[in-house]
């Protein structure tokens, strides 16, 4: 508890602008950079994963096309050394040299060179052969000295093997300056045992440039060099496919500090490419370049991030600050005693409800010490107001006598003299005052308030005579509610005064009360001149407004508020009228909030 109350301690010390540094400094700038630099070494070991599998893609995808020109190649070798039609073709003695054409013309002009379009990787088949009787020309050539002193059947009779994929400079005819490399498939033909006369040999010369594209294709992901058993480079992106070049081909040297970062994958599993392999060079640029892209992002959104939270913190920080500072000036001014309230606007927040209830207290200090000061000018005044009170209690009592004893008089006139109606009207007019003066309770009977309302329409009824009627129907049921008094007679004369008076026919005031649906409902409606609906409008919000209005329709007005005061505005009050065709007031009360006073024998319950 003692650390506890040290470190709220400490912490209450802190001045307000320091601890708004404090909360957007370890709350939300220490995150941000944290999480940034977590996540950026994340994603940092994601892309290297993601280029490693990248560049074993690319690695694969070159060897298998690399690997399917080979075997396409040494496909057609197989092809021709087991043509056994070319085969005894070639073993053939012929007479001459127009015997030999002739045979070419019927079987051999066009039977290897129909494997290149299918094979586009090969660039040149030759058949090879010691047979003195056929013509050189063509793809067929002779095997003669010079061809016994070329690189390739140096490297034919040197191989233990059945096919040899061998790659080498030929010069040729020509200067060693213009050596031209070769990579070539040499396979003999001796498949067939009869009538194997001579030597003969299959050589097929690949189109190094299809390699070359294979491994330019992949340039983006890595340096490849195709190197064979020797460690001889064959095809690179450097050294192209060595055309016109007279060096042998160089030997791929091995950095022991970079094996780590070289890709070697074995060419294939047949013989005659067993320890040929592809060897590639990772592009340090690109593995950067994904890197420094990644920084960059991730370095403009922590930036914007960082600045959009920042303006959002001093945005709110600030307000909070203003607002806390002038409450805390204005309390030092209440301690010398001026009692100003805050003009700002204050918000709908905690701070706002502070400042609101400060503003409240000061002014209700300020009139306080006010009402000290004019305590005994207004007790002076209120014995005052006491006195008028008495003089005006002894003048209301007199007024009323003085009204009755004159109602009476004309009631004995009237009756000496047979005015009968005139005697009905005298005799109404005093129960109707004389009811007004001894109705002390605010709730009354339904049946009551229903006879009230009974003597002030034969009055109006006396008024307009032949042009008015009324009815009025209740139901036995609701007879013995009670409500409150003057709640129907004021509805029914705002009917008479604003309705009925302003037609020419007949007018007729209907009144019905019943009980319904666990409520007591009463509607009072007249045929009078109706109201059109922009003064409903009016006479609507004139009915809920809270301030008093002045002007028509102050019945309905007040009998609508006692009905909210008194129900706890639980009571549906209904105002509808069409010009023309009339107005209808009606209201319903829940039952359970209305008192019930049976008939005979007392029987009564309420709520």
């Amino acid at each position: 508890m003692i650390r506890k109350f040290r470190f709220r301690s400490i912490v209450n010390d802190i001045p307000l602008n320091y601890k708004f540094m404090l909360i957007y400094v370890i709350g939300i700038l220490l995150p941000i950079v944290i999480i940034n630099y977590l996540f950026m070494d994340r994603m940092s070991g994601l892309i290297k994963e993601r280029e490693e599998q990248n560049l074993q893609i690319s690695l694969e995808r070159a060897r298998k096309d690399i690997h399917g020109m080979i075997d396409g190649g040494v496909a057609v070798s197989h092809a021709l050394i087991t043509d056994k039609l070319l085969y005894e073709t070639l073993d053939r003695d012929y007479k001459d040299s127009l015997d030999f054409y002739n045979t070419f013309n019927e079987q051999l002009r066009h039977r290897v060179t129909s494997y290149i379009p299918v094979n586009n990787q090969i660039q040149r088949i030759g058949i090879y052969t010691d047979n003195p009787t056929i013509v050189p020309g063509s793809d067929y050539y002779d095997l003669n000295e010079s061809v016994f002193a070329s690189p390739w059947y140096q490297a034919w009779k040197s191989f233990n093997g059945t096919v040899l994929v061998s790659a080498y400079l030929d010069m040729g005819v020509k200067t060693p300056a213009t050596a031209t490399p070769y990579l070539s498939v040499v396979e003999k033909m001796d498949n067939y045992d009869v009538n194997n006369s001579y030597q003969k040999l299959v050589r097929i010369d690949f189109d190094l440039s299809r390699f070359y594209d294979v491994i330019a294709r992949e340039r983006n992901y890595l340096d490849l060099y195709l190197v064979n058993d020797q460690n001889e480079i064959i095809v690179s992106m450097d050294s192209g496919y060595q055309r016109e070049n007279t060096s042998s081909f160089p030997l791929f040297k091995m950095d022991k500090e970079a094996d780590n970062d070289l890709h070697i994958m074995p060419i294939g599993n047949a013989s005659y490419v067993r320890g040929w392999k592809l060897i590639g060079v990772p592009q340090g640029t690109r593995v950067s370049k994904a890197m420094l892209d990644m920084q960059l992002y991730f370095s403009v959104l922590v930036g914007l991030i960082t600045l959009f939270t920042s303006v959002f913190i001093y945005v709110m920080l600030r307000s909070y600050n203003h607002r806390v500072k002038r409450l805390a000036r204005h309390m030092q001014k209440v301690r010398n005693e001026k009692f100003d309230l805050i003009t700002i606007d204050e918000g709908r927040d905690e701070i706002g409800h502070l400042i609101r209830n400060f503003n409240m207290m000061t002014s209700q200090i300020h009139s306080l010490i006010n009402n000290v000061y004019k305590l005994e000018i207004q007790q002076k005044s209120q014995e005052a107001e006491r006195v008028r009170a008495e003089l005006n209690l002894l003048q209301s009592q007199m007024n009323p006598h003085f009204l009755f004893n004159t109602l009476n008089a004309l009631l004995v006139v009237s009756t000496k003299n047979n005015y009968t109606d005139v005697k009905d009207i005298i005799k109404n007019l005093s129960k109707l005052l004389r009811r007004l003066l001894n109705w002390k309770d605010d709730l009354v009977l339904l049946e009551e308030e229903i006879n009230f309302t009974v003597m002030y329409l034969g009055i109006e009824k006396f008024r307009f005579q032949d042009k008015f009627e009324y009815s009025i129907e209740i139901t036995e049921e609701a007879r013995y509610y009670k409500i409150p008094k003057m709640s129907i007679q004021q509805l029914a004369e705002n009917a008479c005064k604003y309705g009925i008076q302003a037609i020419e026919g007949l007018g007729v005031v209907k009144i019905r009360a019943e009980v319904a649906n666990e409520r007591l409902r009463v509607v009072v409606a007249d045929n009078g001149k109706g109201i059109d609906e922009g003064r409903l409008k009016e006479v609507l919000y004139n009915m809920r407004s809270e301030k008093e209005t002045i002007g028509g329709n102050i019945g309905i007005r007040n009998v609508y508020r006692r009905l909210e005061l008194y129900y706890n505005g639980r009571v549906s009050f209904n105002l509808t009228s069409k010009v023309g065709e009339g107005t209808e007031v009606a209201f319903e009360i829940p039952m359970q909030l209305l008192e019930w006073q049976g008939g005979e024998g007392g029987k009564g319950n309420g709520v």
